[in-house]
């Protein structure tokens, strides 16, 4: 995959694919779920994979909201394995059971991650510990794909070290782990004080086998340093949304804002040349990381002739 994306920058490398926009939690630094929609059909969302496999894309994570609640998401996975492409999946984790694992298992999920903020749930986030210690370990008992649980760090956490506390439970049960800094509802950088840059290193420290530890430009966030970088969302990086669109990132949404039906190589290769304006204070990892692929090679530029300056337009998603 590492030789093909290496050949050519025609596809892309990974698609986060959101199922349903509706989430079970309402963590209060979430900026990408609702209690209403209604799930994406399953023949759009097949249509969407076959779209995604005909661009060439390596990787297709599943997304929400919680994509748990999308009922035909075994069929998507699937489907996702049969065009070729590697299969991962982003939840929170309260609706897995044993039963629910192993269907993963049998529709060929690849890699799974579960996110979990701190050790007692509290107002910012439900995604605890305590709650979901459980489900982790029925994950180490049952589960045949690839496990990692992230953590954050950030400024509206109560008690950042819960943060080493569940990464230290990943490796005891043998996972994974990696760590994101918390963001604004724009994917824009919040400083770390000197405690959580401390943890932020702890937790770096204890693995190095997941493709995630690809998080160098972390070191200078934590430092409060910008990053200069090329951005490659919307070439190497498609964020599909419940409606079909291609964006940017889940934080940046409204361009290019093109149906992914309509996606074509064309459109790849202008993305992957358009500087994109929110990079240097940017701390969407799974974009950084696909990044690093073409770090080396073609500078981004937003002449005339190329491209127009995108506007990027935040969403507001609708909440209880």
């Amino acid at each position: 995959m590492i030789g093909r994306g290496l050949a050519s920058t025609d596809h892309p490398v990974l698609a986060h694919l959101v199922v349903t926009r509706r989430c079970n939690l309402a963590c209060e630094y979430c900026s990408e779920y609702d209690h209403v929609s209604p799930p994406v059909p399953i023949e759009s969302l097949l249509a969407r994979v076959d779209r995604l496999a005909a661009l060439g894309t390596s990787i297709v994570t599943i997304s929400g909201g919680e994509p748990l609640l999308q009922p035909d998401l075994d069929r998507v996975i699937g489907r996702i394995r049969r065009r070729g492409s590697l299969a991962g999946l982003i939840t929170n984790g309260y609706l897995l059971t044993a039963a629910r694992i192993t269907a993963l298992n049998d529709a060929g999920l690849d890699h799974l991650q579960i996110s979990i903020d701190n050790v007692i749930p509290g107002q910012v986030s439900k995604k605890s510990l305590k709650v979901l210690d459980h489900k982790l370990r029925l994950l180490a008992d049952h589960a045949e794909f690839h496990v990692n649980i992230n953590t954050v760090l950030g400024s509206s956490l109560a008690h950042p070290s819960d943060a080493l506390v569940v990464a230290q439970r990943a490796h005891q049960l043998g996972f994974t782990s990696t760590v994101g800094i918390l963001h604004d509802q724009w994917g824009q950088m919040k400083p770390l004080d000197a405690e959580q840059r401390e943890i932020f290193l702890r937790i770096k420290a204890l693995d190095k086998r997941s493709y995630s530890r690809f998080n160098h430009f972390q070191d200078k966030m934590v430092a409060g340093v910008p990053n200069d970088w090329r951005c490659r969302a919307g070439a190497r990086y498609l964020y599909i949304c419940e409606d079909g669109l291609v964006h940017y990132c889940s934080q940046q949404r409204g361009y290019p804002g093109k149906p992914l039906a309509e996606y074509t190589v064309e459109d790849v290769r202008r993305e992957f040349l358009t500087e994109k304006p929110c990079t240097s204070s940017c701390t969407v990892s799974c974009v950084h990381q696909v990044s690093y692929l073409d770090s080396w090679r073609a500078p981004q530029r937003r002449p005339a002739s190329l491209v127009p300056a995108p506007t990027l337009v935040q969403i507001e998603t609708a909440q209880d």
